[in-house]
């Protein structure tokens, strides 16, 4: 199952418990340090293969079979990373921070005027989000979006479709008096 099919909700019962899992470990961190929610479902993980581990044990001693390790088959997976893998992911993450690196670069030391004040806008706006919410809050809201959203876009996209092309309408024009008020920033509205 793919991550589109879960917040699509495709298969609900598999969508409940990746949501469910989600908010429970987002509400436990709202608690509970990060250490002490790693550590509880440690600690649960560990009581249900020890149960299960111990009851399977008894069946096992009981029916006088010989039926082996309950997680044989577990055990016997290859769980390491080659070394394609590994390289192919820390190629990734290094092509991603070269650019994140770039454009901070060019937002701060203002190499585009435009970009620069549009990016002070951003964080104007967000000292005022991080004023009303924490990290964890936010992380909460947007796991919460991602799985409703794309379910109420699709039975209501005639609707949001006709007031997003409002919105973008009215934004275009703003943008556009600011970008005339600019000098230099004219080749942006083209």
């Amino acid at each position: 199952m793919s991550a589109i099919d879960l917040l699509y909700w495709r298969d609900i019962k598999q969508t409940g418990i990746v949501f469910g899992s989600f908010l429970l470990l987002l509400f436990s961190l709202t608690q509970f340090s990060v250490v002490s929610v790693v550590a509880y479902l440690a600690l649960a993980a560990l009581s249900a293969t020890i149960s299960f581990r111990i009851y399977k044990s008894v069946l096992q001693a009981v029916q006088k079979t010989d039926e082996g390790h309950p997680f044989k088959a577990y055990l016997e997976l290859e769980i390491t990373l080659s070394q394609e893998q590994i390289q192919k992911y820390t190629d990734c993450l290094q092509l991603y921070v070269n650019s994140t690196l770039k454009e901070l670069r060019r937002l701060f030391l203002v190499q585009d005027l435009v970009d620069s004040l549009k990016f002070a806008v951003l964080m104007w706006l967000l000292t005022y989000v991080g004023a009303l919410f924490n990290g964890l809050t936010l992380l909460l809201m947007a796991v919460v979006s991602m799985f409703t959203l794309p379910v109420v876009y699709v039975k209501h996209q005639a609707q949001i479709d006709q007031y997003l092309g409002l919105v973008r309408t009215h934004i275009n024009a703003v943008v556009a008096k600011i970008q005339a008020k600019i000098p230099g920033a004219k080749r942006h509205a083209e």
